[in-house]
């Protein structure tokens, strides 16, 4: 039974290496994803000290929007500028309406808000494109939809391309992200608010511009996400699901930390899978994926309550 558990498993992952690698990919790819979900989390949490519970919904609102415009005969690439201005009137619609008269109040008033959120969001995207799931438009977009084969170690790699476009577009997002906050005066001002509030708007920043402006970027990750998890599973409200992965990524990698986020992302899609195929479905009969993110979680909660990443919390009596 020992052997089973412990010894099998790594003896199965090594006795085929090009399969290992295969899992490793695409443990990689959902990684990524959970990741690019994750750090919508992180810069709300960061410039306003809100944890946006309709960060998954966005995801799913952003992709309908998209599909949605394209049923109505409007040319892909105008869809997803439309759609763009969509996700800019969400966050100014949110900014105005939402956060604006609850500043100042208790962190779990706005966290409910954002429960608030989400549901109006579902019921008003049921209202206006169905429940029913929709193919995501990933030829019309000029997302590849072949594959590449490798062969490593005398097996087989089969690379999706549109998973590898994925990879790649969402780098180039995190290091245009990473550029924005670093080297622009909005970017330097959205980190001078997560540092100090109070030091920040003696000095002129803007609280409710900085605000539309993270629930912007957070509405572009959530389009970006949603283009590249609808091209894998579809285009449903189901997506919301897999959208709150970044639960524990955001445990992990904790709640300030963008490379918290990036990291906690790929070590939940790498364990996952390897967990799946090696342990889960040998073992458990398969569907370990669901709740293996989160019980891994609570396992580092346990011994770092701030996550990895985070910030150690210091109370003074």
């Amino acid at each position: 039974m020992l052997h089973d558990i412990f010894i099998a498993p790594f003896q199965d992952m090594f006795s085929a290496p090009d399969f290992l690698l295969q899992v490793l990919w695409e443990g990689l790819v959902s990684g990524i994803l959970y990741a690019l979900i994750a750090l919508g989390f992180v810069l709300i949490f960061r410039s306003s000290r809100i944890f946006n519970f309709a960060q998954g919904i966005m995801v799913v609102f952003a992709a309908l929007t998209l599909v949605g415009l394209h049923a109505m005969g409007v040319p892909a690439w105008i869809c997803v500028l439309l759609t763009l201005g969509v996700m800019f009137v969400l966050a100014m619609a949110i900014e105005r309406v939402v956060l604006r008269p609850l500043v100042g109040q208790p962190d779990i008033i706005l966290f409910m808000a954002t429960i608030g959120i989400t549901l109006f969001l579902i019921g008003f995207g049921e209202i206006i494109f169905g429940g029913e799931n929709k193919v995501m438009i990933t030829e019309e977009l000029g997302i590849p939809t072949g594959s590449w084969t490798l062969e490593p170690f005398g097996g087989l790699l089969i690379l999706e391309q549109k998973d590898v476009t994925a990879v790649v577009v969402a780098a180039l997002l995190v290091i245009g992200l990473l550029v924005f906050l670093s080297r622009t005066q909005m970017g330097r001002a959205i980190r001078a608010l997560g540092d100090d509030s109070q030091a920040a708007l003696s000095v002129g920043i803007s609280l409710h511009t900085i605000w539309v402006l993270v629930w912007f970027i957070a509405g572009i990750i959530a389009l970006v996400t949603g283009i590249a998890w609808g091209a894998r599973a579809g285009v449903s409200f189901a997506l919301e699901v897999i959208a709150y992965k970044a639960l524990p990524v955001l445990m992990l990698g904790g709640l300030e930390s963008i490379a918290g986020a990036i990291i906690g992302g790929l070590m939940i899609g790498l364990l996952e899978k390897l967990f799946e195929i090696y342990w889960g479905q040998p073992l458990m009969g398969g569907n370990t994926e669901t709740w293996f993110a989160f019980v891994l979680a609570l396992l580092v909660l346990l011994f770092r309550p701030q996550g990895l990443f985070g910030e150690k919390i210091i109370e003074r009596v």
